[in-house]
C-alpha cells in the first residue's frame, strides 16, 4: 500500500506570519493537529497542536492575563514551527512512513510529488490502516498462535482453513519469543471457533488466543 492511497488531501496550510492563536483556531475548527507552513508555494515548516499549546512569552510568569494574551497574539507561526521538515514521496510504501515517524518521534509527515505538497500522512491514518489490515470491524474467528519459523508453515495452516471452507479476512506475523518461531495472528469467517481450533492446533507450537469477534 502506498501513501498516496491513504494520505489526507487536499492539505490545510498556513503562512509563516499567521498569529499562533489563529493557527490554533484553524486546527480546532477542522479537527486536525498539525499544519504545514507554506511561503510562496514552498513548504518551509510544520507546526503541531502541541507547539501552539506550549508557546508562551519567556517572561510570562510576571505578566497579567491581559498582557499575556496580548503577547501571545503577537507570536507568529514562524517563531515556533519546526523548520527541518521530514517529507515523504507519495509513492512511498506506508510502512516506510510509519518507520520514519517512529524513528523521529513525530506524528505526521507532509507528502510531496515532484517537489510539491500534495498531502499529509498522520498517526491517525496509520491507526485506521492497522484496523483495516486486521479486519477489526468485521466479524470472524480471531487466532493468535506461536508457529515454527520455517518455510511452508503458513501454507499448511492456510490450506487447512481453506479446504474446510474458511475465508481469511486478515493475517499478520510478528516476532516470536525466540529465533525459531513467529507469532501468527489471523481472522477467518465461515467457520466456528471450535472448528478453527481443531484445524490449527496440529500445526502450531502454542495457541495463544482464540476468540469469536462480532464487531
Amino acid at each position: 500500500m502506498l501513501i498516496k492511497k491513504r494520505m489526507s488531501s487536499p492539505v490545510i496550510t498556513v503562512p509563516p506570519d499567521l498569529p499562533i492563536m489563529q493557527a490554533l483556531d484553524i486546527m480546532k475548527q477542522n479537527r486536525i493537529r498539525r499544519l504545514p507552513v507554506m511561503k510562496n508555494g514552498k513548504l518551509v515548516g510544520i507546526i503541531s497542536e502541541g507547539d501552539l499549546l506550549n508557546a508562551s512569552p519567556s517572561d510570562a510568569t510576571s505578566l497579567s492575563v491581559w498582557e499575556l494574551n496580548y503577547l501571545l497574539g503577537k507570536i507568529t507561526v514562524d517563531e515556533i514551527m519546526s523548520k527541518d521538515v521530514i517529507t515523504v514521496d507519495e509513492n512511498t510504501p506506508i510502512e516506510e512512513a510509519a518507520y520514519l515517524m517512529d524513528e523521529n518521534k513525530i506524528g505526521g509527515l507532509p507528502v510531496v510529488a515532484n517537489g510539491e505538497l500534495v498531502g499529509l500522512i498522520t498517526e491517525t491514518d496509520l491507526f485506521r490502516i492497522f484496523l483495516e489490515l486486521m479486519s477489526a470491524r468485521q466479524p470472524g474467528v480471531r487466532v493468535t498462535a506461536l508457529v515454527p519459523d520455517r518455510p511452508g508453515e503458513l501454507d499448511v495452516i492456510t490450506h487447512a482453513i481453506a479446504e474446510a471452507g474458511g475465508d481469511f479476512l486478515s493475517m499478520g506475523t510478528f516476532a516470536g519469543d525466540s529465533s525459531t518461531n513467529r507469532v501468527l495472528t489471523f481472522k477467518v469467517r465461515n467457520l466456528e471457533e471450535d472448528k478453527v481450533r481443531e484445524l490449527v492446533e496440529p500445526h502450531i507450537e502454542q495457541l495463544v488466543d482464540i476468540r469469536t469477534c462480532c464487531n
